[in-house]
């Protein structure tokens, strides 16, 4: 997974490149590193 370090708020759904279930990814960044990164399985 690659993460834009140059927006400081991220939230977005990608697939899962294995099993194709979708993941909801949120990102906060801060002088350009990672500060919070959390991703979770969206239930169906």
């Amino acid at each position: 997974m690659l993460i834009d370090v140059s927006q400081k708020q991220q939230n977005y759904i990608e697939d899962c490149e294995i099993c194709c279930n979708p993941i909801e990814v949120s990102v906060e960044i801060e002088a350009r590193e990672i500060i919070s990164f959390q991703a979770e399985n969206i239930q169906q």
